[in-house]
């Protein structure tokens, strides 16, 4: 049965992240756990399958304009994928009761991502300055670039959140010189099957409520196709910040919580 409440959440939470390219797992987990109650470890394994649908357009769209550099998804995707699974594999031997006893480490984890990710937002056109300073023949960096898919594997795993702008961030910093079209378009691609991966193993776990899904759904869909319409109207250096603000105060209520 569709959730009006939840799927108008949706439609906001889409229509963001259409305006700004972030925001999904940054905002929609935190509030499924602060504002309908759910699980945290439910959020987390519902939104990762949301997020893998959702990108999944957004994939499709940035590869057939040729904007997705698919040896960076590759590097990624050796890095990331198999630390999703160790992750999940590790929850699943310390909280064999699908992670139900382990809700306080998962909320602590989501708040100190949205943390980091407020913090990626406000600094990351200064990382990709100092980055290119100090990176002038843009040199590849193939096992920096497996490392940060490792950290991205485990960190979207037991959150959900960093597939997106800490995904992106990280990306400038390794390649200052790449149009921003192919990092974002990259990062896009990496995160559809990081976060299907996450959250299939969720489902097994038992983290996944599909009515939820759902009513998600029927509202991001209509959300992103309209905000990414309306980006092209409204500052960046508006939204940016007030983006930032929002998940400082949520990752510190969540850290609180």
């Amino acid at each position: 049965m569709v959730n009006l409440a939840q799927t108008l959440s949706g439609f906001a939470v889409g229509a963001i992240v259409g305006l700004t390219g972030v925001g999904g797992g940054s905002l929609m987990t935190p509030l499924l756990v602060l504002l309908f109650g759910i699980h945290p470890a439910t959020a987390v394994g519902t939104d990762l399958l949301y997020a893998a649908i959702t990108k999944s357009g957004g994939t499709f769209v940035h590869a057939r304009k040729g904007s997705v550099d698919w040896s960076i998804v590759k590097l990624l995707a050796i890095g990331s994928m198999p630390a999703a699974v160790l992750t999940l594999l590790t929850a699943h031997h310390f909280a064999p009761d699908g992670l139900g006893s382990a809700s306080r480490v998962i909320t602590v984890s989501l708040g100190v991502a949205l943390l980091l990710t407020a913090i990626a937002l406000v600094f990351r056109t200064r990382i990709q300055a100092w980055a290119q300073r100090h990176d002038p023949d843009s040199v590849h960096h193939p096992w920096k670039t497996v490392a940060v898919g490792a950290l991205l594997g485990i960190l979207v795993s037991i959150s959900s959140v960093g597939a997106g702008a800490l995904g992106v961030t990280a990306l400038f910093f390794l390649y200052p010189r790449l149009p921003a079209i192919r990092i974002v378009g990259s990062d896009l691609a990496h995160a559809v099957p990081l976060t299907l991966v996450a959250g299939l193993g969720h489902w097994w776990l038992g983290n996944v409520d599909w009515s939820l899904l759902g009513s998600l759904l029927l509202g991001s869909l209509p959300g992103i196709y309209l905000g990414s319409h309306l980006a092209v109207r409204i500052s960046d250096r508006v939204l940016r910040p007030m983006l930032a603000g929002m998940l400082v105060l949520i990752g510190a209520k969540l850290i609180a919580f």
